[in-house]
């Protein structure tokens, strides 16, 4: 039986519905998260969720300070902060469970007045509702646009000079096809690598799971190891916005 992203379609526009519904949980869990951490601040005795705040902000403090001036960097803590814990968490999100439902005969589910999405070749359908967001290219592309689009956008508002000089005079303007080929690509391999990460685990998730009780051992292996992948992708987004946001704003003589 072939598992389908449940998707309707409204004015000519197609929606994935699970994909929807699992941003909208993953931002609530992250604002949840940090809301309770703050909630009690105390300097003398922090709470455990404060603690582990803190110690979120100090590490992308760091990795800030990796790429950039810190004091340059400090307006772009908000941004890196939300980008790690709301990556992470999406990352494992598709981790514990998954939720299945069937079709019943010729049935086909209603959502707000409108029919699931069946292709026409599936004879037997099931939807698949549960899953990391970050498993969906969509949501990840749209995440590398809008770190691409801003970083462009800081450089031209903060350092234009240095920003348009970079595409011309960088050695010269023959390699501007270059550079071009480099703005196009940046979205690409950002957006594309960590979806293909978090995918590939869930399709093995998928894969160990159809073994039966023989592979509970490589389950468990497995878990531990996507939870291993999905904190290293959730780190290396954030590095490389951080990265590609010094390039845009910073000087040639700051580096």
């Amino acid at each position: 039986m072939e598992h389908l992203a449940p998707k309707i379609e409204v004015g000519g526009i197609e929606f994935d519905l699970a994909a929807i519904m699992m941003i909208v949980i993953s931002s609530l869990i992250v604002f949840i998260l940090a809301r309770l951490a703050v909630r009690n601040l105390s300097v003398e005795n922090p709470g455990k969720l404060q603690n582990f705040l803190e110690w979120v902000v100090e590490f992308v403090q760091s990795i800030i300070g990796q790429t950039m001036d810190p004091k340059k960097g400090r307006p772009y803590l908000a941004l890196g902060l939300t980008l790690i814990l709301y990556i992470f968490v999406s990352n494992m999100l598709g981790l514990p469970f998954s939720i299945v439902t069937e079709a019943h005969g010729h049935h086909i589910p209603k959502v707000f007045g409108h029919e699931l999405i069946i292709p026409e070749d599936t004879e037997h359908a099931a939807w698949s509702w549960w899953k990391s967001p970050t498993a969906d290219a969509s949501m990840t592309m749209a995440l590398a646009l809008i770190v691409i689009v801003l970083s462009h956008v800081e450089g031209i508002r903060q350092n234009a000079k240095h920003y348009f000089k970079h595409y011309i005079n960088n050695p010269n303007i023959v390699f501007l096809p270059i550079h071009l080929i480099e703005v196009v690509s940046k979205p690409l391999t950002l957006g594309l690598r960590l979806f293909g990460n978090i995918f590939a685990g869930e399709v093995m998730i998928g894969v160990i799971l159809g073994m039966g009780w023989i592979g509970i051992p490589a389950m468990l292996v497995w878990q531990g190891f996507s939870i291993f992948v999905g904190a290293i992708q959730s780190f290396v987004f954030t590095m490389l916005t951080m990265v590609y946001i010094s390039q845009s704003i910073v000087h040639e003589e700051d580096h």
